[in-house]
């Protein structure tokens, strides 16, 4: 019990931070016009989001850092969930940053978001097998739990592939979710509690920048939920997925990322589906729109529908993860 007491105060020292910095950040963002770029072949709805506040990211990043800072007794722990979730978010600024200069909806190539987010990955992986020193395993969901359940190990090279796929496949996932008013940041607020959970269940040291990233995405969620005061951005989206795949790693529960992050498994294979259906049949779509989020958008849901039946889901399957622990 006395670890779950500890998840406490980074929550609530995250949360009020968030709170606080939102009505200074989201004027200033405004002030630097750094409003949203709609692209007009998306949801026609969508165009009155055009020149709100974005890169709001930056206050989930902000609460995350400091309150990690202040608790950082097990800095070892710490550091590498903290440098994937702030490396992966900077990737986002910088690609953010291009769409609002360029006035366009796509900013980095998509070569060089790759290579960048493949060095963020490399120095993760890196610190994981030569700094800690960690073993390269995971624990296979329902197998008898964190102490008995069956550990797969694997080669040090053979492990390093499995982290770039789970990282870039996270990182994308969470990117692609982020369309709709609070839906990147209510799914990944119950994720990023399942994690919580999870590492006081075990007294791990990632405890507080995990319980710090709860807190910040409550804040944030309050003005991020319809009709949104500031959007996340890449900033945000590339920051999260960053920090699911980095705990989920340090906990050893990769595989668990299929059942809790089942929104953004969904949303990338929407995406992967449409893409691949359209090529092999010249022009012919499966969803109305992709990611799946904009497909249910086209058949009538409103935002604020879509959101919740999302988060419903996301809320039953961290149930599940946390069955089969």
């Amino acid at each position: 019990m006395e670890s779950y007491g500890t998840a406490i105060f980074p929550l609530v020292i995250s949360f009020g931070l968030s709170m606080v910095l939102c009505p200074f950040v989201i004027p200033f963002l405004r002030k630097m016009k750094f409003g949203q770029y709609v692209r007009e072949d998306g949801p026609q709805t969508h165009l009155k989001k055009a020149g709100t506040p974005t890169m709001g990211g930056i206050i989930i990043l902000a609460a995350v850092g400091i309150t990690s800072l202040i608790f950082r007794k097990d800095v070892q722990e710490i550091l590498p969930v903290l440098f994937a979730t702030i490396g992966f978010g900077l990737i986002g600024f910088l690609d953010d940053y291009i769409k609002i200069i360029m006035c366009r909806s796509e900013g980095l190539t998509p070569l060089r978001k790759l290579l960048l987010q493949a060095v963020v990955t490399a120095v993760f992986v890196y610190y994981y097998l030569v700094r800690l020193q960690a073993e390269p395993e995971f624990l296979v969901p329902f197998t008898g739990g964190l102490e008995r359940g069956l550990y797969i190990s694997m080669p040090d090279w053979l492990f390093v592939l499995f982290v770039f796929f789970v990282m870039l496949g996270t990182v994308n996932g969470t990117n692609f979710t982020d369309g709709l008013d609070g839906l990147a940041s209510g799914v990944t607020l119950l994720v990023s509690i399942f994690f919580t959970v999870v590492a006081a269940g075990v007294c791990s040291g990632v405890l507080p920048v995990s319980a710090a990233v709860s807190g910040a995405l409550m804040g944030f969620l309050v003005f991020n939920v319809y009709p949104a005061s500031v959007f996340m951005g890449d900033t945000g989206s590339l920051a999260l997925g960053g920090f699911v795949s980095s705990i989920a790693l340090l906990l050893k529960l990769p595989m668990f990322i299929l059942i809790v992050g089942v929104i953004y498994m969904l949303e990338v294979l929407s995406v992967m589906i449409q893409v691949v259906f359209y090529k092999l049949t010249n022009g012919k779509r499966i969803f109305k729109m992709a990611p799946i989020h904009h497909h249910f958008e086209q058949c009538g849901w409103s935002e604020t529908r879509i959101v919740t039946v999302f988060c419903i889901i996301t809320a039953l399957f961290c149930l599940l993860g946390l069955a089969g622990l």
